[in-house]
């Protein structure tokens, strides 16, 4: 893909760069000012639309149809790039959109952010309640390296090479919002009675065994949703407060960006683990360090004006 197709420059040279005639310059800066306005209509459909068997449009594509559908003659890469460019339309790009399904969306969104905030209720809570986000992750890939990867060097970055698989774990962790400490456990599969074994493990330890309240936030998934997943944990465990969040709303839940940061760091090489034991204690180390490196801080998705302490800074 060309960097112009990126949105990034067009190069000063290209091999596929169509020169025009004098006569088709003198046509085409003629036409220009409602050319113009045509090709930038033209780049503001979609594909579908357009009858093309396509998921987005590049420059290329823009100029291709243009001269297919009769309006220009012929018109090169680089004028449909710089009209384009003009009012920053970059049809080769895109964005995920979900939109919200939840009919008390703005309830529960409100809630979550009031607690990273420390307020529950409109109340603040006492110094013996805390907040847990929680989740989990499956099938952590074991990758062992067929070679020893190779150090950074002055001018070369780290080489790794291909892998074999040797395994996978489900990774469980919760995140204490506000004390920025991490538990985690490795199971064989995800589901309920892996998670409700993360919960004990965390509600069994100071200081949350004698804690008034502990809320714990979590998403919609199978091991912990419902009316019924609410029932078990508040029997087993009376001081526990489930916190779901909306349907589609895994970003508010702040765990995901520790998995985040795990699967970019820790999770992306074993080339020395040559069991998935050996990949379990590496998580359970990793999960160690980034506890004792990192601290409480900004949280991005907050109304206007709000500020949370929450997520995670500094490196792995």
């Amino acid at each position: 893909m060309r960097s112009f197709d990126r949105g990034l420059h067009m190069p000063r040279k290209s091999p596929f760069r169509i020169e025009l005639s004098a006569d088709e310059s003198a046509e085409l800066n003629r036409r220009a000012p409602e050319l113009t306005v045509e090709i930038k209509a033209l780049a503001c459909e979609l594909p579908a639309t357009l009858g093309l068997p396509l998921s987005r449009l590049s420059v290329a594509d823009v100029a291709r149809h243009a001269q297919c559908s009769g309006l220009v003659a012929r018109i090169s890469h680089s004028t449909v790039w710089r009209w384009l460019y003009e009012d920053a339309i970059r049809p080769w790009q895109h964005r995920c959109w979900i939109s919200p399904r939840d009919p008390h969306f703005q309830a529960k969104v409100g809630r979550i952010l009031d607690l990273y905030e420390r307020r529950w209720q409109r109340q603040a809570p006492r110094h013996d309640e805390f907040v847990i986000s929680t989740d989990g992750k499956t099938s952590i890939q074991a990758r062992l390296r067929i070679h020893p990867s190779l150090p950074t060097e002055p001018g070369k970055s780290m080489r790794v090479h291909e892998y074999a698989r040797g395994g996978a774990w489900a990774y469980l962790a919760a995140l204490d919002v506000h004390r920025a400490k991490v538990f985690g456990r490795c199971e064989a599969t995800t589901g309920i009675a892996p998670f409700e074994r993360l919960v004990d493990q965390v509600m069994s330890q100071a200081p949350y065994n004698t804690a008034r309240r502990v809320f714990w936030v979590m998403d919609n998934g199978s091991s912990h949703r419902g009316e019924a997943s609410v029932r078990r944990l508040t029997q087993a465990h009376s001081t526990l407060v489930p916190v779901h969040g909306p349907i589609h709303a895994s970003w508010l839940n702040q765990i995901e960006i520790y998995f985040s940061i795990m699967q970019r760091k820790p999770c992306g090489d074993w080339q020395n683990s040559s069991t998935i034991i050996r990949m379990s204690a590496s998580l359970a180390a990793a999960s160690r360090m980034k506890t004792a490196a990192t601290g409480p801080s900004h949280f991005a998705f907050l109304p206007r004006g709000a500020s949370s302490k929450g997520a995670w800074s500094g490196s792995l």
